[in-house]
């Protein structure tokens, strides 16, 4: 059972991704109990949460006083101060020995009753499940960075998980402005990335064997799929532009579809060297500082504006103007 009379919650874990669902869950009014399990997130974690708590209130995102939320945020390295937490989102590194640790001190320190949430993206909640003491209150919430400008976010029930518990996370979810996903079987990657890393892999095969430049496939994906993807998805897209030509291209394409189950060379090589991207600039593009810097603001102001955009044409948005025509008629 949640314990609805508390008004705090927890993150573990003060990354990129962790910094943007703690600003997410300050947004919505929660006192946030910030844990840092490395030191250096003590350093670079409150610049982060407070540049996302004003650029959100300049964009609208948010009508709160900034330095109120900030008010209501506690960073800490003592997993103690989880105590009064009626849930906690793990967001360490995707190591299940770190996480399993990582479970061990937040057990130690919360109810029997407290939710326990882990951002994976990759590794199955069936097997971070066995690592924990109550397997039926721990749960994946899949989050999207920003964590704060979209809709995005998937809730994964384990084997083991209480599905009413995990129903009761979604309703508490959607009263965030989420449009969250409840996944009640455990798969590897959940849904959107099983559906993101199958294009991934599209597109290494197609730069790998000379049909196309790496500049081609991003500017392939920006003009077509970047473009009707945030109205509605890939079955309602195939509804909406004719169900027939998929069914004969289906026929046709997808047994040329590359199935290869090995990490492409590609990014192989530049990770092994170290690349991290726009992070020290060595990606699949090179960057300069000053073009880093760059790119990091334009995603930014996009993130806001394509929220601005989306937020129009919410998934029930065809539901509400029905019941609006019939309600006027």
């Amino acid at each position: 059972m949640i314990n609805r009379e508390s008004n705090e919650v927890g993150v573990v874990g003060l990354g990129l991704m962790g910094c943007s669902i703690v600003a997410a869950l300050l947004m919505r009014g929660y006192k946030v109990i910030a844990v840092a399990p490395l030191e250096s997130d003590l350093e670079l974690a409150p610049r982060r949460i407070l540049h996302a708590l004003q650029e959100s209130f300049k964009q609208g995102i948010h009508h709160h006083d900034v330095a109120m939320l900030e008010s209501n945020v506690r960073f800490t390295k003592n997993y103690v101060d989880l105590r009064n937490c009626f849930f906690v989102s793990e967001c360490v590194v995707e190591n299940v020995d770190i996480k399993k640790n990582v479970y061990a001190l937040i057990e130690s320190s919360v109810s029997d009753n407290t939710i326990i949430t882990t951002n994976t993206s990759a590794i199955p909640i069936t097997i971070l499940q066995t690592t924990v003491k109550h397997p039926e209150r721990f749960m994946g919430m899949h989050w999207a960075e920003p964590a704060f400008t979209t809709p995005f976010l998937e809730i994964i029930c384990g084997p083991k998980t209480d599905i009413l518990l995990a129903e009761d996370v979604y309703k508490i979810a959607s009263s965030w402005g989420k449009e969250p996903t409840l996944v009640r079987k455990d798969i590897r990657g959940f849904i959107t990335n099983r559906l993101m890393y199958a294009m991934f892999r599209e597109g290494f095969n197609l730069v790998e064997n000379g049909y196309a430049t790496i500049d081609d496939v991003d500017r392939a994906c920006r003009n077509d799929a970047g473009h009707w993807m945030t109205f509605c998805g890939m079955f309602r897209f195939m509804d909406l532009t004719g169900l027939q030509a998929y069914h004969h291209v289906i026929r046709e394409l997808f047994p040329t579809l590359s199935n290869q189950t090995e990490t492409p060379r590609l990014i192989d090589d530049i990770a092994k060297a170290g690349g991290n991207g726009i992070t020290n600039g060595n990606g699949f593009y090179k960057y300069s500082k000053e073009e880093a810097a760059a790119w990091e603001k334009a995603f930014e102001e996009f993130s806001y504006d394509i929220n601005s955009l989306a937020s129009k044409y919410p998934g029930n948005l065809v539901e509400e103007r029905l019941k609006k025509k019939h309600t006027s008629d």
